[in-house]
């Protein structure tokens, strides 16, 4: 297992600072939540109430039947389809996340690392629900797209898995198309001051 940290998907696009509007407080803030683990885990045939028994069991987490998402122990599951789930770690980072769930549901289900492909945006401040909807096409008034709720969608044509923590709320893109969502997102948030920073 490599102790290597992932590059930015945003670097050479990208710089701390602020965007857009200067006065007043920023309207959203964006940040990249760096080296987490990311996997796809799916059920194999006939397996899904033994997988759920065993996440339960591993992690404290009931497994969503939709587009939810629950947290348990360092690891959050999101459902993705039926019989899929998007898992996100901070505690199990990068490729650890993959290895961990592999051997734990080793036969009933399919794991596959998504760290190196993947990268979370957190987009959060009080504009954030106002620039998401420039460019998705779904309902996210907080009545409707509570805390944990997700979806699966495209933004500004590009596909995300996109949930909400608390007040924020996380987009999972494709690495490839991080010069892309910056330019959407510099620009969709200028009118509000977007404040982008780094994480460690």
């Amino acid at each position: 297992m490599s102790n290597l940290e992932s590059t930015s998907a945003l670097h050479g696009f990208a710089t701390p600072g602020r965007y857009g509007k200067r006065d007043g407080e920023a309207g959203v803030t964006a940040s990249e939540r760096k080296n987490l683990g990311l996997a796809t885990v799916v059920a194999r045939k006939g397996q899904e109430a033994a997988l759920k028994t065993a996440i339960q069991g591993a992690y404290g987490a009931d497994l969503p039947d939709g587009s939810r998402s629950a947290v348990g122990k360092g690891v959050r599951f999101i459902g993705i389809g039926p019989g899929q789930w998007f898992a996100v770690s901070e505690s199990l980072a990068n490729e650890a996340l993959a290895d961990e769930l592999a051997t734990k549901l080793q036969g009933i289900a399919s794991v596959a690392d998504h760290s190196s492909g993947r990268a979370v945006m957190r987009i959060e401040g009080p504009a954030a629900r106002d620039v998401l909807a420039k460019g998705l096409m779904i309902d996210l008034d907080p009545r409707v797209f509570v805390d944990g709720a997700a979806a699966t969608s495209t933004l500004s044509h590009m596909g995300v898995l996109l949930w909400r923590d608390g007040n924020a709320y996380d987009v999972a893109l494709f690495r490839s198309v991080g010069g892309s969502f910056w330019g959407w997102l510099r620009d969709s948030g200028a009118a509000f001051g977007l404040e982008f920073v780094t994480t460690s």
